[in-house]
């Protein structure tokens, strides 16, 4: 059972608003999130230590491991082969999505430099948001001053939403700060 404020945000006043701006008969037409993944990319020319660096922020600013991505082709324009590690990823479910949204919509993308709202644009047609982040240094979690590396980020937030007009009012009325376009 999930006991965080923002999921009970979400039972609370976010489904009955989407029943009424989108008239769903059934309650499992109501979209919902599923997941949160962050992936951070490294160059396979870097040395180990800056790939353990990617998997040591990633793993503090969620709470949670990250795995180190491989490559799974050849791909001689990128002078990439089969089993590179090229970067980090973690997938975030439950109860950890839902802290880890509450403490970036609340704490995180306020502490952006000159933030005007993250684009309302980025979704993939299928009701997903992909968004990116260029270094980890808003997050508190991240000691700067042992950081060696800047690490970027991209953090998708995968939907049961259709449409992605039922992505964004859903992402909406959970917080997300989009910008007036």
């Amino acid at each position: 059972m999930i006991t965080n404020s923002l999921y009970k945000h979400y039972q609370e006043v976010v489904i009955p608003q989407l029943k009424a701006n989108h008239s769903y008969t059934n309650p499992m037409q109501i979209p919902k999130l599923v997941k949160i993944v962050l992936n951070s990319g490294v160059s396979p020319d870097k040395d180990r230590e800056t790939l353990n660096e990617v998997v040591d922020t990633l793993s503090k600013i969620t709470g949670q491991k990250a795995i180190i991505t491989k490559t799974t082709k050849n791909i001689s324009q990128f002078k990439l082969r089969a089993g590179m590690n090229v970067g980090a990823s973690v997938t975030l479910r439950r109860e950890n999505m839902y802290n880890f949204l509450y403490r970036l919509v609340n704490i995180v993308l306020p502490r952006v430099r000159d933030f005007r709202g993250i684009p309302s644009k980025s979704f993939d047609g299928a009701g997903n948001y992909t968004f990116g982040l260029a270094d980890q240094s808003v997050f508190t979690e991240v000691d700067m001053d042992k950081a060696k590396h800047t690490v970027g980020m991209n953090i998708t937030v995968v939907t049961t939403a259709k449409t992605d007009d039922e992505a964004r009012d859903l992402l909406a009325l959970m917080g997300m700060p989009f910008a007036k376009n």
